[in-house]
């Protein structure tokens, strides 16, 4: 099937072919004419298959059928999103699509200033991608219009509610005119979309192209077992001796992204952290010079682990795992794009074994383990879920515990010998004791030293 085949209109297929896709995705090939039907969608794929021109395509189409006259126009398109990296992403490709068809657009979220964002609502935009809750800031103030919303699309629905987004989304939905199309996508499932979703969806078509929650075919994983003092010398080594020259790494915290920064810098590695610390130009700008190659490594939390979109990135590391299982396949999920190859590898210190086997459990394969020959062999104990695998009506193995009678004879034991020679010693002390002290009241003309003050030290 070629995207001529989905009904989209001249503009769109030259902008399609201008970014080099040939032939659409799975998802796109089901979504795009569902989208079209004016049918709600809940869609789950596989992070990194093409989601955002599955609903940006058809959603510019439907728009520039009809295109409201005069300047100040009301947004017609609300795109919601978990993160400020992921609005910058889907705002550029909206904007990609839009300009061939004369519409605008806009992104909103937090952590710049407001003004700006307000200044272009007031200007009119047809679409508006947002972050939850800067959104909710300018409904508050009364500086955005969502009654002419026809389209709302959320997008990374689960990473969304992972954040604690879910009061903010249902809010969000009040401002909302209830005739619209909702789109939801999703790149894993989980309980609480199914729950969103009916409070959100109108008889939803649901498409689902990839089993749920597993990695891109295309990544290649590999586990290095380290040991946790070695990790910053095992990455080095990987990036200089493969000769790497564009890596995404991840750590849990800020605080480990800016120390492996530091040390790779140490290591004479161009390197750059992004984390929630970090103010959005810092983190706009970094990121535009991984993207053009004037960084070789970026060290980011989890906070970018959705919505980088880096063309042809061939190798991402997880200097620690993630504490949430699904985030892993997120990460990861930053290479092996759009049918291009990528190598993920884990450096796994004895410690977070139990995070590895979360990991396994949710990929329900075995992730491949190698070894460096230039480092020591690395053998996880395992000892880690010893306890957890007894079952609740097996008895423990009963500690050996010394009955009270073998701890009076120790006790026995104890007393007999040596204590006769400390008591002895202690009387000495005390009676040396009492001397000194006597010595020292007469220092004071007889009166007693305050207390608290011996020798009448002041």
């Amino acid at each position: 099937m070629s995207f001529d085949s989905l009904g989209l209109c001249a503009e769109l297929l030259s902008a399609v072919t201008t970014q080099g896709y040939a032939t659409p995705t799975p998802i796109q090939t089901q979504a795009i004419p569902a989208i079209f039907e004016g049918c709600d969608l809940l869609a789950g794929a596989q992070t990194g298959t093409g989601k955002t021109a599955a609903f940006a395509l058809p959603i510019v189409q439907r728009l520039s059928e009809n295109i409201p006259e005069g300047k100040r126009r009301r947004p017609r398109v609300l795109v919601l999103v978990p993160t400020r990296e992921l609005a910058a992403q889907v705002s550029d490709e909206m904007q990609s699509y839009g300009r061939r068809l004369s519409l605008r657009s806009t992104m909103i979220y937090g952590g710049v200033n407001i003004q700006a964002q307000i200044e272009r609502l007031h200007r009119g935009v047809d679409i508006v991608v947002a972050t939850p809750g800067r959104l909710l800031d300018h409904a508050d103030r009364a500086t955005i219009n969502l009654s002419k919303i026809e389209f709302l699309v959320l997008d990374e629905a689960d990473r969304m509610l992972d954040l604690g987004f879910i009061d903010d989304i249902l809010k969000v939905a009040e401002y909302l005119p209830a005739k619209r199309q909702t789109l939801l996508f999703s790149a894993t499932y989980a309980p609480n979309i199914k729950k969103l979703a009916d409070e959100l969806l109108d008889n939803p078509r649901h498409i689902e192209v990839a089993r749920r929650n597993l990695a891109a075919d295309a990544v290649t994983q590999v586990i290095y077992p380290a040991e946790r003092k070695l990790k910053r010398e095992m990455l080095s080594y990987l990036i200089i001796d493969g000769k790497w020259q564009q890596v995404l790494v991840f750590c849990r915290t800020r605080y480990g992204a800016d120390k492996v920064t530091a040390e790779l810098l140490y290591d004479g590695i161009k390197a750059a952290a992004i984390h929630s610390n970090k103010s959005q130009s810092i983190r706009t700008r970094t990121l535009g010079e991984f993207k053009r190659g004037e960084l070789r490594v970026l060290v980011a939390t989890d906070v970018a682990a959705r919505g980088l979109d880096i063309e042809q990135l061939p190798h991402v590391v997880n200097y620690e795992l993630p504490q949430i299982a699904e985030d892993y396949v997120h990460r990861i999920g930053r290479t092996g794009r759009a049918g291009e190859s990528g190598i993920a590898i884990s450096l796994v210190a004895q410690d977070e074994q139990p995070r590895l086997a979360a990991i396994e459990k949710l990929l329900t394969y075995a992730i491949p383990r190698k070894n460096l020959a230039e480092f020591p062999q690395v053998v996880f104990k395992k000892v880690v879920s010893a306890r957890p695998l007894r079952t609740a009506n097996e008895p423990a193995k009963p500690k050996k515990v010394v009955a009270r009678p073998a701890k009076a004879h120790t006790e026995e034991k104890k007393s007999s010998g040596k204590p006769k020679k400390v008591q002895k010693s202690t009387k000495t002390r005390t009676a040396a004791r009492k001397k000194v002290t006597s010595t020292k009241v007469k220092v004071n003309n007889g009166r007693p030293a305050p207390k608290g003050r011996r020798g009448g030290r002041s």
